[in-house]
């Protein structure tokens, strides 16, 4: 740039890189509100649309197994209750009521379920929660459909031993986003083609390693936290899941311990 006789001169060149420099910021402006924009839709289908989808698949599951069942719409608390003998473990009371034992006859299937099939129904009253359990925990093929997986190698329901479940906090139907709500004496259902089986929560471990095994182990105690857990056999369940919200860092373990069962 030069200045003659007190007028200004602006060379062309300068006129082009200033206007290069625009195109670079409305570009770079351009990509950042397209970033925002694809992780807005990202965020929105990870909390909404793949809920939307888990939930409405895993209600049309219950409703098939309650079809396959012969008993559509009908809720655990139909059928008789069976009053048990011969406990391994006394299970704990709830409030109001006096601990029952286990039942003489426990679940035994046909055969074992095949990998990721639904074969069972939990149900939890105090979180309104209704959702099929299926073997396995294979996040494509089980939690990431809105189901409840079943550890293989642990128990079925209302057989002696633990019977070990996990399930999604948050995103594909997040069936156990509400599990810190759960109170001692809660009703943990468990229906299945012949019995509704009845747990009572008994012990809630608030935070533990995702490597604690011993969790769901057939007498369940946490391996990381001793003081949590069990030193007897009994008829156990287990329900697992990450914590804090949004992460997968740690897990949330509630147990309960089999009151009742209930012949379809």
């Amino acid at each position: 740039m030069r200045v003659r006789s007190g007028v200004r001169v602006v060379r062309h060149g300068d006129r082009r890189r200033r206007a290069r420099r625009r195109r670079v910021l409305w570009g770079g402006g351009e990509v950042l509100v397209t970033v925002g924009v694809l992780l807005m839709l990202l965020v929105v289908h990870q909390l909404w649309w793949t809920n939307r989808e888990a939930r409405r698949g895993a209600e049309r599951k219950v409703e098939a197994l309650e079809r396959e069942w012969g008993n559509p719409g009908a809720g655990a608390g139909s059928g008789p209750a069976v009053t048990p003998s011969a406990p391994a473990t006394a299970p704990a009371a709830g409030p109001g009521r006096s601990a029952s034992r286990a039942p003489r006859s426990s679940y035994v299937p046909a055969s074992l379920p095949r990998r990721s099939q639904a074969y069972a129904v939990l149900d939890i009253p105090r979180l309104g929660l209704r959702v099929p359990v299926a073997e396995g925990v294979s996040k494509a093929d089980v939690l990431n459909m809105g189901y409840v997986g079943h550890y293989r190698g642990t128990q079925q329901p209302g057989q002696a031993g633990n019977f070990g479940l996990a399930g999604h906090r948050n995103t594909h139907g997040e069936p156990f986003r509400y599990l810190p709500r759960l109170r001692r004496g809660d009703d943990i259902e468990v229906e299945t083609r012949t019995a509704t089986y009845v747990y009572g929560v008994d012990q809630i471990l608030p935070q533990t390693s995702a490597t604690d095994s011993g969790v769901v182990r057939p007498v369940p105690r946490s391996l990381v936290r001793p003081s949590y857990g069990y030193d007897q056999p009994g008829y156990y369940i287990t329900l697992t899941t990450c914590t804090p919200e949004f992460t997968s860092r740690y897990r949330m373990v509630v147990w309960g311990k089999l009151i009742s069962m209930r012949p379809r």
